[in-house]
């Protein structure tokens, strides 16, 4: 962020702060008929519980926050996380959850999860590709039906990311390298499977170790546009992502283009 104040990062558990907090997660997320996504009280509480309410400034300025709370001795559970509008691709979400893993590893701490949208290509890139993450599990209509701005109107299937923190996948993110997981070898002789998506185009290709899901650019731009369209695509990656995940795939990355790469599971 060049010609930008410097990011700087730190816990809060001050009521004046995490009201800032909350009201910067209802500038993200929108208010619903149940309010903001999380009020200011909870977070209060969260933290006092042995939590993490994580703030990043530029100056004065709140840009962004990730709140994390305990999980089973030795794991934490990662509840919301947001960058104000206008300032992605700033390296605030990355700083955000670095400063959660470092937090995490000094109390003991190996390993962080936390759920998010798979039709949403950005964040699967991120968690994946940027972080380290690997995902075992597809949640089908974790939240049912949502009806907040990013969500729209259907049901809210979920990938549950699991990030060891000190696999060798974590540390080289945390230095900068982005575990790039190459392109699908579309039209390969051994693709042994295949399918388009609901726009027409190649969207799911099978090898015998490895598979290729796509999902949309910009899902959020079409729940709006055509949310009959994004409906028919949460079924397609339901069932094609959802469906391997289940047969004893991990996905191990994403794609510039917006495919998850899947792996057998070692494990």
């Amino acid at each position: 962020m060049t010609g930008s104040p410097t990011l700087s990062l730190s816990a809060a558990d001050d009521m004046a702060t995490l009201r800032e907090v909350a009201e910067l997660f209802g500038a993200v997320w929108g208010w619903t008929a149940e309010g903001l996504p999380v009020s200011s009280e909870m977070l209060r509480s969260m933290a006092h519980a042995g939590g993490l309410v994580t703030v990043a400034r530029t100056g004065d300025r709140l840009v962004g926050a990730a709140v994390l709370g305990r999980d089973v001795p030795g794991e934490a559970y990662g509840y919301i996380a947001a960058v104000r509008p206008g300032l992605a691709d700033r390296g605030v979400g990355f700083a955000l959850k670095q400063h959660q893993r470092a937090w995490s590893l000094e109390q003991g701490i190996g390993v962080l999860r936390w759920t998010f949208d798979p039709l949403v290509a950005r964040n699967a890139r991120f968690n994946l590709t940027k972080l380290g993450a690997v995902v075992r599990d597809y949640e089908r209509a974790f939240y049912g039906r949502m009806s907040d701005r990013l969500n729209g109107s259907d049901d809210a299937d979920r990938l549950v990311p699991e990030w060891w923190l000190d696999s060798d996948r974590a540390v080289a993110a945390a230095a900068g390298q982005e575990l790039d997981p190459g392109e699908p070898p579309v039209g390969s002789p051994d693709v042994v499977d295949a399918a388009d998506g609901p726009d027409g185009l190649p969207a799911y290709a099978a090898l015998p170790d490895v598979r290729w899901v796509r999902v949309p650019a910009d899902i959020v731009d079409l729940r709006r546009r055509d949310p009959g369209q994004a409906s028919v695509w949460r079924g397609f990656v339901r069932d094609r992502l959802g469906g391997d995940l289940g047969d004893g795939f991990v996905a191990v990355g994403v794609s510039r283009t917006g495919w998850y790469r899947l792996e057998r599971d070692p494990a």
